[in-house]
C-alpha cells in the first residue's frame, strides 16, 4: 500500500472559469446582432443633392425659372401662388405640371413655404404629395414668418410686392454684457 500512496498524483487544483474569453465572445455576438438588425431595417428616403462647397453660377436674368410655389397656412390650408386650393386639387395640379414638364423634358420644381405656426406634419403632407407624383426638385423656405395667408376680405398681394409694414415696432435688441 505504501507503493500506491507514493505514486499518488499531485493534489487537484480547483477549476477556474476564464472570464476574458467570455467577454470577447459576448462583444462579438453583440456586434453581430447589431449589424444584422441594421441590415434588416428597410430604409425609405428621398434622394437629395446636397449643396456643394462652390457657388452655382448666377441664373440668366432673361430666363425666369418655372417654379411652382406651394404655401402652407397656419391652419393647414394650402395655397398655390397665394390662391387657396384643396389637397385633391393640389395633387391634380402637381400631376398635370409634372406631365407637362416631362413632355418638354424639363425638371418640375416645387418651392414649399410654410407659415411659422404650421406644423411639421403639414409640410410633410405636401412633401408626400410631391413625392407621390414623382417630382424630385423640392426647395423649402428657411425664413421664419415669410408667408401670411391672404385674408378673406383683403385681396392677395401681388407677386414680388413688398411685404406690408408691421403693425407694432420691432422689439429692441437685448442688452449686451460689458
Amino acid at each position: 500500500m505504501k507503493h500506491l500512496t507514493a505514486n499518488a498524483p499531485s493534489p487537484r487544483r480547483k477549476a477556474r472559469i476564464e472570464i476574458i474569453p467570455l467577454i470577447d465572445i459576448m462583444f462579438f455576438l453583440l456586434a453581430s446582432f447589431m449589424l444584422i438588425s441594421l441590415s434588416m431595417i428597410k430604409l425609405q428616403g428621398m434622394a437629395m443633392t446636397l449643396p456643394a462647397k462652390t457657388m452655382a453660377p448666377p441664373p440668366n436674368p432673361d430666363e425666369k425659372p418655372d417654379i411652382l410655389r406651394v404655401d402652407v397656412g397656419p391652419t393647414g390650408d394650402y395655397f398655390v401662388e397665394k390662391v387657396p386650393i384643396t389637397p385633391a386639387a393640389l395633387l391634380e395640379m402637381l400631376q398635370k405640371k409634372f406631365e407637362a414638364d416631362s413632355k418638354d423634358k424639363k425638371d418640375t420644381r416645387v418651392f414649399i413655404n410654410a407659415d411659422k405656426l404650421s406644423t411639421h406634419g403639414m409640410v410633410i403632407d405636401i412633401l408626400d404629395k410631391v413625392r407621390q407624383v414623382g417630382i424630385k426638385k423640392v426647395s423649402f423656405s428657411l425664413k421664419p414668418g415669410s408667408f401670411t395667408p391672404p385674408t378673406s376680405g383683403a385681396p392677395a398681394p401681388a407677386p414680388g410686392a413688398p411685404p406690408p409694414a408691421p403693425s407694432t415696432p420691432p422689439a429692441p435688441p437685448p442688452p449686451t454684457k460689458p
